[in-house]
């Protein structure tokens, strides 16, 4: 691979042969002020779309900021992407997803664990791209946002499929919506989210960089799905005999009871564990790629 495939794309453009540190540092605080207003400006506007909370919104300038401002162009297009088609996915189906909502720890509005959880990894390593220029790290973020990326499409279309999805360990048929189900449209709706994300690396890297980005974002939302199966905290309602994420009380006002999984695990969790698992899987397959050749 040699230092060509792990220093392309080393974020804004820096004059790196000046010899000022004054103006260096200038340029680094300039793109770092950039990214902030940018990031203000993406989170204002989903807030005052409906699609952030007032924390979301706050987590989401820390979050961008980092990644627009430290990681670069790259990264910055990455994350607008799964936000971007995340926002507007959530809006299709309006009236059969309400249905299913009662199942979901929480609403519409991204909150600042929702936020964090899907991309506060990608905006640690970001920052590690942006400093280095190195792909393992970009490796990484894309894998992270992959993934989250993947089960969000996964979770927003998989639900309006006309046939009931299986949960993931045991082919069990379960109603939509049901923590650890996956189905066939929604296992393609995944793969798109994962593509979506992949592809665009594709313009720092070389073409097996995608291809590493959309397996670790299938393994992502695929480990998620394993989790909801086995270990999440699900808890049940005890007046809708509903299963639910949702805790201390159901979306009818009654207080739900553990049903199974680690009470401290809950989807925000689950969500990062998805993240995780996508940079981790799109990091090794980068890695033996670079070590092969």
């Amino acid at each position: 691979m040699g230092a060509l495939a792990r220093t392309v794309g080393r974020g804004w453009p820096i004059d790196r042969a000046a010899e000022d540190d004054d103006a260096s540092m200038l340029l680094n605080l300039s793109q770092l002020m950039v990214g902030f207003l940018l990031a203000v400006f993406v989170a204002i506007g989903a807030y005052a779309a409906g699609s952030l909370s007032r924390s979301g919104a706050i987590a989401a300038m820390l979050v961008g900021t980092l990644t627009f401002g430290v990681g670069g162009p790259l990264p910055a297009v990455l994350l607008l992407l799964f936000f971007l088609s995340s926002s507007a996915l959530s809006r299709v189906g309006g009236a059969q997803k309400r249905r299913v909502a009662t199942a979901f720890a929480k609403g519409g509005r991204r909150d600042h664990g929702q936020v964090l959880a899907n991309g506060g990894l990608a905006a640690m390593l970001s920052v590690g791209y942006g400093m280095t220029g190195d792909s393992m790290w970009l490796a990484g973020l894309a894998g992270a946002l992959a993934a989250v990326n993947a089960d969000t499409w996964a979770t927003e279309l998989g639900v309006l499929a006309p046939q009931s999805p299986r949960v993931i360990t045991t082919g069990e048929l379960v109603e939509a919506g049901t923590s650890g189900a996956i189905s066939g449209p929604g296992l393609l709706a995944a793969l798109g989210g994962a593509l979506l994300i992949g592809l665009p690396t594709a313009v720092a890297a070389p073409p097996a960089l995608s291809l590493a980005v959309i397996v670790g974002g299938l393994a992502g939302t695929l480990f998620d799905s394993l989790l909801g199966a086995t270990v999440q905290a699900i808890y049940t309602c005890p007046k809708c005999v509903k299963e639910t994420e949702r805790h201390p009380l159901h979306t009818c006002g009654t207080p739900t009871v553990p049903l199974r999984g680690w009470r401290w695990l809950d989807n925000d969790g689950v969500n990062f564990g998805a993240s995780l698992t996508g940079a981790l899987v799109t990091a090794g397959i980068w890695g033996a790629f670079g070590i092969l050749v």
